[in-house]
């Protein structure tokens, strides 16, 4: 089938809108009805090559969720119609560190950047005059479908809405680990978070669901720094030297 999709051409370069061929979904993937996607700061990174991609035409996008529209021959688990958030992280539950309880570091998140798929980087699910199209991440949400390996995906219920599931598959898991996972965030602690914009107010989440004390919001935009009051913050500062 074709879909529609925003691809980089080249690096640095710019988004641009075309159509692209899309393959049938192979044993354990899925064919997506794209229904939200979200823009990240790695997006764009793609764009201007700091972010160098494994093969150009790459169609953005690793922040998605979206409805099942076809499912590949012998994939149990899944139907069409099913609701699904993308985890830009692939988890096949089977190596070494899926068994060990760190999913984050599954050996298929090795070629992220490579365009194709997550088990063979080689292989490709777009295509367009004959050449492969690679997916951001393996997902390439910025697209009206996709496919996706059932490793990228997690079926959510019905009731739950998509437009704001979709920021469960980068930017809240992101923001919120860094303050209780990296950060290690613990009771009583004070917390300063520079920056409360996407990633920024989930890590403001983060630290008051880890029970800091103190959790201070730097930004100089006021609509965010009165966000991050309503969502965790006790205080707020428009630069960080207002903040010391």
């Amino acid at each position: 089938m074709k879909t529609r999709a925003a691809f980089i051409r080249q690096a640095p370069g710019e988004y641009e809108v075309g159509e692209v061929e899309l393959e049938e979904p192979r044993q354990n993937e899925l064919l997506i009805k794209m229904s939200a996607a979200g823009l990240c700061h790695s997006d764009d990174h793609v764009a201007t090559g700091d972010i160098p991609a494994g093969v150009y035409p790459m169609i953005g996008g690793h922040e998605g969720a979206g409805v099942v529209a076809g499912v590949g021959p012998n994939t149990p688990g899944f139907a069409d119609g099913d609701k699904i958030v993308f985890s830009f992280l692939p988890s096949c539950g089977r190596c070494r560190w899926c068994a060990s309880g760190m999913q984050n570091l599954c050996d298929l998140g090795a070629g992220l950047l490579s365009g194709g798929r997550p088990d063979d980087p080689t292989s490709f699910r777009n295509s367009m005059d004959g050449k492969p199209v690679g997916q951001m991440c393996g997902l390439g949400t910025f697209a009206d479908y996709t496919i996706v390996s059932v490793d990228n995906a997690v079926k959510v219920d019905d009731d739950v809405p998509l437009d704001k599931a979709v920021l469960t598959g980068c930017g809240v898991g992101t923001g919120w680990g860094s303050a209780v996972n990296s950060a290690q965030v613990y009771p009583g602690d004070t917390v300063i978070v520079m920056g409360v914009g996407g990633i920024g107010i989930n890590a403001v989440q983060g630290a008051a669901h880890a029970g800091a004390s103190n959790i201070i919001a730097v930004d100089p935009v006021a609509f965010k720094r009165e966000k991050a009051m309503e969502l965790g913050a006790t205080h707020t500062a428009e630069t960080i030297q207002e903040g010391r």
